[in-house]
């Protein structure tokens, strides 16, 4: 019986460190999940300074320089998945989000376990990078990336790419977003608010063409951060969902070391009547 309790009781103090573990990734995955969300307004203030500047140069821009893109050739899709574990299926519901385009696409792919999640599905990669563990890693990667695109659009072998995030906002479900990046739609940036020519010290085309390579290094920036607090948020609630079975366990246990220890004491009772009887009968 006492190897029993001992066994249990072993058992317990190994579910209580196993919760300590689970509320210590909970809080960091909310510490990092709300720095993310932060960074996000710094980053759609900046997007939507250089959108203002391009819809300013658009009017002094030739005729013939809005067109300067190159036929649609290869579709590139950016893959923003999870870069670590209890996440759920985060990564996966990324990927087969694009549907039948994942086997048909030149696939940039984000996050290590999104590399072994699309392996499982019979696919490989054309180029990965691991997401940073923190959010003030996201321009560098961001800048890896453009690097990589850039290398492939000045060759015209991209004629489409699109990136694909995870998006999570308070009291809604997180969903998938699918963001055009290129060839890019001058259509949706704001018109000048002045007839005034802006100050440029570049030709109009050439200064477009770095507005929009600026723009779009910020679009990736903002989805790296929206599928960062998206990770973080995925394994928040995984951790709940952990914590929540943690402790039916540790009650569980705890009720069987009560029941098991009033049984030692019950034996040990009765051990000890019957050792009494017997002394008064010799």
């Amino acid at each position: 019986m006492t190897e029993r309790l001992a066994e249990i009781t072993a058992r317990i103090d190994g579910i209580r460190q196993l919760g300590a573990v689970v509320n210590a990734m909970r809080g960091i995955a909310a510490a990092r999940a709300q720095q993310a969300r932060r960074q996000l307004g710094a980053v759609d203030t900046y997007a939507a300074g250089i959108a203002a500047a391009i819809g300013s140069v658009l009017p002094f821009l030739p005729a013939h320089g809005a067109a300067h893109a190159p036929k649609p050739a290869k579709t590139v899709l950016v893959l923003f998945c999870a870069e670590q574990g209890f996440a759920g299926a985060f990564s996966e519901r990324v990927l087969t989000s694009v549907g039948p385009a994942l086997a048909t696409s030149e696939i940039f792919l984000i996050g290590t376990r999104g590399v072994m999640a699309i392996a499982e599905l019979g696919r490989k990669a054309d180029w990965t990078s691991p997401l940073p563990s923190h959010s003030t890693g996201i321009p560098g990667m961001a800048d890896r990336v453009s690097d990589a695109l850039y290398a492939r659009i000045a060759t015209g072998e991209i004629g489409r790419l699109e990136a694909v995030f995870s998006l999570w906002q308070p009291g809604a479900a997180m969903r998938i977003e699918r963001l055009s990046l290129f060839p890019f739609d001058y259509s949706t940036v704001p018109k000048p608010k002045s007839a005034e020519p802006p100050m440029m010290d570049m030709p109009p085309a050439a200064l477009i063409d770095a507005l929009t390579a600026d723009y779009m290094h910020a679009q990736l920036c903002r989805a790296g951060l929206h599928a960062f607090a998206a990770e973080n948020e995925a394994r928040m609630a995984a951790m709940a969902a952990a914590r929540t079975q943690v402790e039916r366990q540790l009650a569980s246990l705890q009720a069987r070391q009560r029941a098991v220890r009033q049984e030692e004491i019950t034996d040990e009772v009765i051990e000890l009547a019957a050792g009494e009887t017997a002394s008064k009968g010799r």
